[in-house]
């Protein structure tokens, strides 16, 4: 997309979140037990002491303050999440195509999952009295982390991290973890084969308020560390001795993204299961919009990301209720027309 052809940063930002909280109202209306938005305001004003005279029942503050407001926070905090540990990863990889897949969170965090579901009551058979309704997202966190960490340790060399080693690790670990899922895939009953596929396709069925708690003090602190790597982010789009030289410790950067981004992403997987493709497309399509610039690319993330998680999961809750479809085909059928619309839009620019 040519310069002149870009969005201006502060009416991009604008629109994006004035999008991600128009998407957060229709979300929070939509259902089975329908709510108006001026309903949704009213009561969400009610909670501070606030009253704008619409007259509201019982029963629909608990449907919204019980049941939607925690869904839908978690769906912005799914898709921001996603989309700014997909931001980072490109910035590191100087690659647009990168995404949180490549470091082996998803795919840890796979392997750990399919091993609780399947094998969990029978290799430790207290494990889920002891950790009760938190066993599987505890081991899906740490599976994500620890297979990020062998994969950063192992593309260390010399002391330095090696991106390309980085990448091709980060290849094998996934297919590796694609084979340990067959396997558990193989030897699970009917009922374990349904929560590992239900699983691997995503959902935000687990959200309340509880979960929030869990997972938001994880998401929101990567999230403000990599908010803040705006500028060492633009310095690393000259090349790591360039960014060198204007001061920034290229390697304390490059762990701290990759751990933080692992963090975002490993807790969000851990209660949400796998939702591909938002950390891909989201911040493609907004630099795109407007830009390069890493100070315009990850704030619009997050406010896109939120919002495409956001109204991917008003259709996987209501276009097959009253089931529900798993969001990650949802994500899916949304975001890639899209994206193809734009790389077709901007091939002309491109230079091979």
């Amino acid at each position: 997309m040519n310069v002149s052809g870009r969005i201006p940063p502060l009416l991009l930002l604008t629109a994006l979140a004035t999008l991600l909280v128009a998407a957060m109202l229709f979300a929070a209306g939509s259902g089975a037990y329908a709510l108006r938005p001026s309903e949704v305001l009213a009561i969400l004003l009610q909670t501070i002491g606030i009253d704008i005279g619409v007259p509201v029942t019982e029963q629909q503050s608990a449907v919204l303050l019980q049941i939607r407001l925690p869904r839908v926070l978690l769906a912005v905090l799914t898709g921001g999440g996603l989309a700014l540990g997909g931001a980072a990863l490109q910035a590191l990889f100087r690659n647009p195509l990168a995404d949180p897949t490549l470091i082996g969170v998803s795919a840890g965090a796979a392997v750990a999952a399919a091993g609780v579901i399947t094998l969990g009551a029978t290799v430790v058979p207290g494990l889920a009295r002891i950790a009760g309704i938190a066993t599987l997202p505890i081991a899906a966190f740490i599976g994500g982390l620890a297979v990020t960490l062998l994969v950063y340790r192992m593309a260390q060399v010399s002391g330095q991290t090696s991106l390309a080693v980085m990448l091709l690790a980060g290849i094998a670990m996934n297919a590796l973890a694609f084979a340990g899922v067959g396997f558990f895939t193989f030897v699970a009953n009917d009922e374990q084969l349904r929560n590992i596929a239900f699983w691997n396709l995503g959902s935000l069925g687990a959200a309340s308020w509880p979960v929030l708690a869990f997972v938001a003090p994880c998401v929101l602190a990567g999230c403000a560390f990599l908010a803040g790597c705006a500028k060492p982010f633009n310095a690393l789009a000259l090349g790591e001795i360039q960014a060198s030289h204007l001061g920034f410790n290229v390697e304390r950067v490059k762990l701290a993204a990759i751990v933080c981004a692992a963090l975002v992403v490993g807790a969000l997987t851990a209660i949400t299961g796998i939702i591909n493709f938002v950390g891909l497309v989201a911040p493609h399509m907004v630099r795109l919009a407007g830009g390069p610039d890493h100070r315009v690319v990850l704030p619009g993330s997050v406010l896109l990301g939120g919002t495409l998680v956001t109204v991917s999961d008003v259709a996987a809750r209501t276009l097959v209720a009253p089931a529900e479809m798993p969001i990650g085909i949802v994500t899916a059928f949304l975001g890639v027309p899209v994206f193809l619309i734009l790389l077709a839009r901007s091939r002309r620019d491109w230079r091979i």
